[in-house]
């Protein structure tokens, strides 16, 4: 299967579930795969980091030492839905302890900017939260941007924000890889 033919089409769970069959313990079409993430034509890498979405744990381990390329592209990605994507499968990943400092920048302006997409404000949340978390000091002062946020917040924004405040009293990760 030519991969950038069947992404650069509208793809359905069947088209992706036959993807991650060719895929799975084969480090060979997951390269493949991984390198279409980065193309340039919008659906392409767009479709391929979904498809990516749904890989196996094990699957998504070997993605794991790539974490820096995946958030090197995020940084640059001018598409919201491929920003929200990108996202997913990078809270998928164990972060650094110290974080990227650039990278946690990046979440911490997307969770007050008033144009983002809702889907893409509460994973930078979520994934500025465990960033934050194994340093008490960003932890506080996560604690107090989210603490700050109160106007004109959407329903799922609302809830995350509540869930986040309450993680923090506990310190515990949200994650499950």
């Amino acid at each position: 299967m030519n991969f950038k033919e069947k992404l650069s089409k509208r793809i359905g769970i069947y088209d992706i579930r036959e993807i991650l069959h060719l895929t799975h313990q084969n480090d060979k079409r997951k390269q493949e795969l991984y390198h279409l993430i980065f193309d340039k034509e919008y659906p392409v890498g767009y479709q391929a980091a979904w498809v990516c979405i749904h890989f196996s744990l094990e699957d998504n381990q070997w993605l794991f030492d790539k974490q820096d390329e995946l958030i090197n592209e995020l940084l640059v990605c001018k598409h919201a839905g491929k920003r929200r994507v990108l996202l997913n499968l990078l809270y998928k990943h164990p972060f650094p302890n110290p974080p990227r400092v650039d990278f946690l920048d990046f979440c911490l302006e997307r969770i007050l900017s008033g144009v983002e997409l809702p889907g893409v404000q509460a994973l930078c949340m979520k994934i500025a939260y465990e960033l934050c978390l194994p340093i008490l000091e960003l932890k506080q002062e996560f604690k107090i941007t989210l603490e700050m946020m109160h106007d004109q917040l959407t329903p799922a924004i609302c809830a995350v924000r509540k869930n986040l405040l309450k993680a923090i009293l506990t310190s515990k990760t949200l994650q499950k890889f």
